[in-house]
């Protein structure tokens, strides 16, 4: 790994990704805040992502769109950048083919693993996670280094057989997600606690164990996804309020007594750090992403969600807050780029 005192500004950073905007998830929000902290820090990035392209709905996940490049037009993009270094953030059809042109001409890259799509695709399907694992092997073995943003995520790929592994962790935007504020609108006249979900409204987000919940007080949702009208109607005590963004995020998190993180599959989980951030606690299950993120005094983690969530809301928001704003997208960017490989004019490495 380079010391970042050691990399002067204007680099070329070239980032490959099928996840884009105008998708909404953690690994679009990742890559937009570590692309502004990048060129903030004086260096030049340029994304090659879907919406460049024409694309086509992914099987199972619609609301994702996989580009469909013509053969060799990913390589000219990138030849024409001129890149000091390559990252490819996602195992879609655009980062296969920028693998290719790489491997084909000896160019060293780094790739991440945002996603836990084995375990997704399961819970989608209810095929076995261990028949896509072979893939995600052959994906990444050939990676420089593979990005990675928890002990748990590195552990399991490990396990799979992918070893060259570095951290990269995530950050908040800590000008917007703070406790000073006011609260979202909908909230008033909610009898209280107030207990708030944020993510893709997607069945691997397991948000029916949250609203199963048989506790007093009001459950609300933000966020959209495929499986939002479904809930709506089997849950029509909750509160849905749709996909918010700044501001009206930000409010939706400070106004909520508890953050409740049901999901058992992602592999960090931004929503909680931001939630953190306002000081607001978080109630979770005791896997990977809350399992590295959450401590003692930030959040509560219990294979019986009921008794996570009331002991989160025993917690100290002060606390919250204190430990949400130690995570930033400045420190983020400098895990990122010193994860890198610098290339060469032949596209070996070179000393940074």
């Amino acid at each position: 790994m380079t010391e970042i005192g050691q990399i002067a500004p204007g680099r070329r950073i070239l980032i490959v990704t099928d996840a884009w905007a105008p998708q909404v998830n953690g690994v679009v929000r990742t890559l937009q805040s570590v692309s502004a902290e990048l060129g903030a820090m004086g260096h030049v990035v340029d994304v090659i992502g879907p919406d460049r392209f024409a694309t086509l709905p992914c099987p199972t996940y619609p609301e994702i769109r996989l580009a469909m490049a013509a053969p060799g037009t990913i390589g000219r993009m990138i030849a024409a950048f001129r890149p000091d270094a390559i990252h490819l953030a996602t195992e879609g059809p655009l980062c296969v083919a920028a693998r290719r042109w790489c491997l084909r001409r000896g160019y060293h890259f780094t790739t991440a693993y945002h996603t836990n799509f084995p375990d997704y695709v399961q819970s989608r399907t209810g095929l076995s996670a261990d028949l896509f694992w072979p893939y995600f092997r052959w994906f990444h073995g050939p990676a420089s280094a593979v990005l990675t943003s928890t002990p748990s995520i590195r552990a399991g790929l490990h396990r799979a057989g992918i070893s060259q592994t570095h951290h990269w962790g995530r950050g908040v935007d800590l000008a917007l997600f703070t406790p000073d504020g006011a609260a979202h609108p909908a909230y008033a006249g909610l009898p209280g606690p107030v207990m708030l979900h944020v993510g893709r409204v997607a069945v691997e987000k397991n948000i029916e164990a949250f609203l199963r919940l048989d506790m007093p007080g009001t459950k609300v949702v933000v966020g959209d996804g495929p499986a939002r009208a479904a809930l709506e109607q089997h849950y029509p005590d909750a509160h849905f309020l749709g996909l918010l963004t700044g501001e009206a995020l930000a409010s939706a998190y400070r106004g909520a007594d508890v953050l409740v993180f049901p999901s058992r599959t992602d592999t960090f989980g931004l929503v909680m750090i931001e939630a953190l951030a306002c000081g607001t606690p978080v109630a979770a299950y005791p896997v990977m992403g809350p399992v590295d993120v959450l401590t003692p005094t930030s959040g509560a983690m219990d294979e019986r969600l009921e008794t996570a969530v009331e002991r989160a809301l025993t917690m100290d928001r002060a606390a919250c807050a204190a430990f949400g704003r130690s995570f930033s997208w400045r420190r983020s960017a400098e895990q990122f780029l010193g994860s890198l490989h610098w290339l060469g004019e032949d596209g070996y490495a070179r000393a940074a």
